[in-house]
């Protein structure tokens, strides 16, 4: 509302003055603080007869800093200006991602002198300046320590300074909030069992003031396994070994190892043009491409070491012949040739049946079918007894 009456009464003042009135601010810029990472909007307006330019301009903290104007896009495009020329002149720049380099006066200026921007002339009306203030506050350093203490994992978190005010602490696994507290204290800590390992964070609040991360891991060496512990593969082809390790015992140093001979010799990145490792915290690959029947065949030995200790696993490789796959198919093929063959010496050799005689075939007396040539003369005999 008050911005609105001094609006009117400039352009009442204007009205009354003529055709041409210096420029002169309606709002001024306000100081403000910011948060490191946060972002500021600074405000000006003007008027005047012509409509007044605004200019934004920044000088720093450090001793010997220049004073030098800001354009939009300033800054690796952190800074950003809108300005509008209607009745009067407004322009409002902002910043994100503030740092302490932004910290300083900035200073809105306003001219509307048609020789404001001439490179020889000197203006016959000066800039009018308004200046406000830009702090930055920045959170500390945060500084963790880890104690062993018989069967427990002591965490603590100590912030050494931070010009933002502390509302409390949390402490996290994955995500889950496990304590949280409303202290405003400097210092924060944990206390687990040694078997609840992962990776924890203490947060002080708010979210954005700081965060750390702190590791617990099982005491021992690590856990190295093999996903496969022989791998089958054949010449000509790439092959990936693979090892991981245990998620509680993150890996530093990854190395492979091949057994020749009964000694291990240690397999670099790219070692004889076909050999490749690449590994993470968790786990390790070894490719070896255009496998070799007589070289690449062996056992693999991967070996994780952190500052626990060292573990490894072993991997066999076998490298077939690019033709085994042909095996099985002329193997059926042979089998199918040896029957045949088989088949057709046995029908060769095998004697034919022999056929039956016509000629004697029937020329045996049936039974009962021969002439009884004796009973005939037995009865003629008897009749000649008579």
């Amino acid at each position: 509302m008050a911005a609105a009456v001094l609006l009117a009464l400039g352009l009442v003042l204007l009205d009354v003055q003529g055709a041409s009135a210096a420029a002169g601010f309606l709002i001024a810029p306000l100081s403000q603080e910011g948060r490191a990472g946060g972002s500021i909007q600074l405000h000006c307006e003007a008027v005047g007869r012509p409509v007044p330019e605004i200019q934004w301009w920044f000088e720093g903290n450090r001793p010997g800093d220049p004073c030098s104007q800001l354009w939009d896009g300033a800054r690796q495009d952190r800074v950003h200006i809108h300005a509008t020329y209607r009745q009067h002149a407004a322009s409002t720049m902002s910043i994100e991602g503030l740092t302490t380099e932004d910290a300083g006066t900035y200073e809105c200026r306003a001219s509307n002198d048609p020789d404001r921007n001439h490179l020889t002339r000197v203006p016959r009306v000066k800039w009018v300046h308004a200046q406000a203030s830009v702090v930055v506050l920045e959170p500390g350093t945060i500084v963790t320590t880890v104690d062993d203490i018989g069967s427990y994992v002591h965490m603590a978190c100590i912030m050494n300074h931070s010009d933002i005010a502390v509302t409390g602490h949390q402490w996290l696994k994955d995500g889950k909030v496990l304590k949280e507290d409303a202290l405003p204290d400097l210092y924060t800590e944990y206390q687990v069992t040694k078997n609840s390992t992962g990776k924890y964070s203490c947060v002080f609040l708010p979210e954005s003031l700081g965060r750390a991360e702190i590791p617990v891991s099982a005491s021992g060496p690590p856990r190295i396994k093999a996903t496969k512990k022989s791998e089958h593969a054949s010449e000509g082809e790439t092959v990936k070994l693979t090892c991981k390790s245990d998620p509680d015992t993150p890996i530093d140093t990854w190395v492979w190892y091949k057994e020749v001979n009964s000694q291990q010799q240690v397999i670099t990145n790219s070692s004889e043009g076909r050999f490749f490792v690449i590994s993470s915290e968790a786990r390790s690959e070894l490719h070896i491409k255009n496998l070799d029947m007589t070289l690449d065949p062996g056992t693999y030995i991967c070996n994780g070491t952190n500052s626990e200790g060292t573990g490894q696993d072993s991997i066999q490789l076998r490298v077939r012949s690019h033709l085994a796959a042909l095996w099985p198919f002329l193997g059926i093929v042979a089998e199918v040739l040896v029957l045949v063959t088989i088949i057709f010496i046995y029908e060769k050799r095998r004697k034919p049946d022999e056929p039956l005689d016509d000629e004697d075939a029937g020329s045996a007396p049936l039974k009962g079918s021969t002439p009884h040539v004796n009973d005939k003369d037995k009865n003629v005999r008897q009749r000649n007894a008579t």
